[in-house]
């Protein structure tokens, strides 16, 4: 496989400094680096920026823009806001709950833990409205070679039908 790894993802944001102190006070993130241009690289457009990084233990990144000069960033209407969301992986179910518990002593409103069969999760909003998730991952090789196993067959009958696949649903009502 060409891709080995996710190095960054990137979101826009509404104020730098408020986006690295929720993602490093709260998340733990390490505040990784920044990019400050007037103009952008790849299109060669001309639009002030502040792009910066956060560094998880395996060197991925979550980043962000904030561009000051482009209407304000908004929601896209025709999406449940359940859907659009960054997904990241926590070591212990004790980290899972001391991160809710932070967030919550905090104000931040908390979803959870919800769980999933192959990983339990919590759910809730960073200062910009982007979704985000916790999730520990709890699912056993056996699990988890299931789900590999279903999946093509899913997408297949999916695309056929567009009508709900349940052949995994075992991970959230307990059959097997």
């Amino acid at each position: 496989m060409a891709v080995t790894m996710l190095h960054h993802v990137a979101y826009r944001c509404k104020d730098a400094q408020e986006t690295a102190d929720f993602y490093t006070n709260l998340l733990g993130l390490e505040y990784y680096a920044a990019v400050s241009e007037d103009t952008i690289p790849s299109t060669g457009e001309k639009c002030p920026y502040m792009h910066i990084f956060f560094a998880m233990k395996d060197s991925s990144c979550v980043a962000f823009f904030e561009v000051p000069n482009e209407p304000p960033m908004q929601k896209d209407p025709n999406t449940p806001e359940w859907v659009q969301h960054l997904a990241l992986q926590v070591e212990s179910r004790e980290e899972l709950i001391e991160r809710k518990q932070i967030l919550e002593d905090t104000g931040v409103e908390v979803i959870g833990p919800t769980n999933h069969g192959f990983c339990e999760s919590i759910y809730f909003f960073d200062p910009n409205g982007h979704r985000l998730e916790l999730t520990l991952h709890i699912g056993d090789e056996a699990m988890m070679n299931k789900l590999r196993s279903t999946a093509p067959e899913m997408l297949q009958k999916w695309n056929k039908t567009k009508k709900v696949q349940r052949q995994a649903a075992w991970v959230h009502d307990g059959s097997t």
